[in-house]
């Protein structure tokens, strides 16, 4: 093969990869820019769920959920712990209408919290494992206890308990939580 041929054929070829790369550099930004306004709705309706990880809505979690909202056009009312308030919210978030709570996901609850009666608790670490915010710690074989500031009240942990020594009480009233006693 003669010099020229050889150059020739390196710069069609040298061509072809310029060409390639502008064109792979053009049709990017479009996908990038749509799964990028994807990412920052599922953000901004991942941060209106109550973050409980409960799976009422038939979801593993609230960002899984988020993305179905999105992505799948998923019903926002299929959050009890959110309720109406949070329905609300993501219906003023995304332009749809306020639909009521699908009660065949549960019903809206009062907050509540988990606790452990740790006299009782034999330590077998089902509840452990079934929490889906790491709200509850101890040992194998030792007694558990709840983090309460974690704890999100979504009742993960009341099955698993072969000897139901986990209750759900109210929290305890906080500076941040407090309201004033109604009249009576």
């Amino acid at each position: 093969m003669s010099i020229g041929i050889i150059f020739s054929l390196l710069l069609v070829l040298a061509m072809l990869i310029l060409m390639g790369s502008l064109l792979s550099y053009l049709t990017r930004p479009a996908d990038n820019a749509q799964a990028d306004s994807d990412t920052l709705m599922i953000d901004a309706v991942n941060a209106v769920l109550p973050q409980t990880q409960c799976a009422q809505c038939g979801y593993p979690g609230c960002r899984p959920y988020a993305t179905a909202i999105i992505k799948e056009h998923e019903l926002i009312n299929r959050c009890p712990p959110g309720g109406e308030r949070t329905v609300s919210q993501l219906s003023e978030l995304l332009g749809t209408p306020t639909l009521p709570i699908d009660d065949s996901c549960g019903v809206e609850k009062p907050v509540q919290l988990a606790i452990i009666d740790e006299a009782a608790c034999i330590g077998c670490t089902l509840c452990i494992h079934a929490c889906p915010v790491d709200a509850i710690v101890g040992a194998a074989k030792l007694m558990h206890t709840v983090i309460a500031e974690q704890c999100t009240g979504c009742e993960l942990c009341l099955p698993p308990c072969p000897v139901d020594c986990i209750d759900l009480v109210a929290p305890a009233p906080t500076a941040a939580n407090w309201q004033w006693p109604q009249p009576t």
